[in-house]
């Protein structure tokens, strides 16, 4: 009811302006409990998220308010992406609200203050509990990127519940050219190795836009590498019909347009690898009914960002106050029993 009464003030603010002024009424307000395991509890990479909703990476990029986001009624919270050294990110204008499409548009550049910064705050907040994604990304100007990851790998593991390595934003000139075969298998062997024995689960975030070759050789990899899961998707380079008038902006695209696409690639990547990769479904979520199709194609857990946008803090609880009655209407106890039951 509230974010409807300021939703008009909102968005008559430019969108960078608008997302950080929400980062602040979240610091200022004191964070609710986080839920509790029950009838939507799932198991991923050996970690019990107590329901499968999650806050996407890109919205807490210096992991300011994890906290917070939890006590909205997320499952788990994923901050970030982080970077080794603080950066500035692209110039702005960087965000853009596509209204009529429901989507966003944003070439924000990894902008964050930072591992140092992050880690320190990450550090204080430890004893809280949650389940803590951290998203680890690579300077633009760095010599060597898979460096940086090792580097970031070390720093936040200790950390976070699950790292999830970030090599598909499109807005860091190179960076999704880390999804090819032979450096990504590089990638991994250096982060798996900065992790060490005995630390959190990999995850590894890819990018929508991919061909069938692409698939089968990251399945394989992933598979090889025993990482936790594969999160599908990041934003998308490309432009599906859309009516808004910021549609020739360049930069990711998330949002209600990115949905068909985001949902074919768990589907893809639940076929090539059999089932035996868990799948973390992203883009164009914005309902119990859209997370529950992903979760049927694959998906044992899901995130939101965009979504947020035009629907507010409260559509994190009206999915998870829904999704029992979905199960139930298709005769399913746990969320686990429906995964890849489409």
């Amino acid at each position: 009811m509230i974010f409807n009464l300021i939703k008009p003030a909102l968005f008559t603010l430019d969108p960078e302006r608008a997302h950080l002024l929400t980062l602040a009424g979240l610091k200022a307000m004191p964070a609710g409990p986080k839920p509790k395991a029950g009838k939507l509890a799932v198991d991923v990479a050996g970690i019990q998220f107590p329901n499968p909703v999650g806050m996407a990476a890109g919205f807490d990029k210096d992991g300011e308010v994890p906290d917070a986001v939890l006590g909205l009624g997320f499952g788990f919270a994923e901050v970030g992406s982080i970077t080794p050294l603080p950066q500035a990110g692209n110039p702005k204008p960087r965000l853009f609200r596509l209204v009529q499409d429901q989507a966003v548009i944003n070439r924000m550049g990894f902008n964050n203050g930072g591992a140092k910064a992050a880690a320190e705050r990450l550090h204080a907040r430890q004893s809280r509990g949650g389940v803590l994604g951290i998203n680890i990304g690579a300077n633009k100007d760095s010599a060597d990127r898979i460096a940086d990851y090792a580097k970031m790998t070390r720093i936040m593991a200790p950390l976070a519940t699950y790292l999830a390595v970030n090599i598909s934003s499109p807005n860091t000139p190179g960076l999704r050219a880390l999804q090819d075969e032979g450096a990504l298998v590089a990638l991994l062997d250096a982060v798996l190795e900065a992790r060490g024995e005995n630390g959190p689960p990999i995850f590894l975030k890819v990018a929508p836009d991919l061909t069938p070759t692409d698939v089968d050789a990251i399945t394989r990899i992933v598979m090889d590498k025993s990482l936790g899961a594969l999160i599908v998707s990041n934003t998308t380079i490309s432009r599906p019909s859309l009516q808004s008038h910021d549609i020739g902006e360049t930069g990711g695209l998330s949002g209600a347009p990115l949905k068909s696409l985001a949902l074919q690639r768990i589907r893809d990547f639940r076929s090539a690898a059999s089932g035996a990769i868990p799948l973390v479904g992203v883009g164009g979520i914005a309902s119990a009914e859209d997370a529950w199709e992903r979760i049927r194609a694959g998906a044992s857990l899901v995130q939101l960002y965009s979504a947020l946008v035009y629907e507010g803090p409260g559509l994190v609880k009206r999915i998870t106050r829904t999704l029992p009655k979905l199960m139930a209407r298709d005769g399913f106890s746990t969320i686990a029993e429906a995964i890849g039951t489409e």
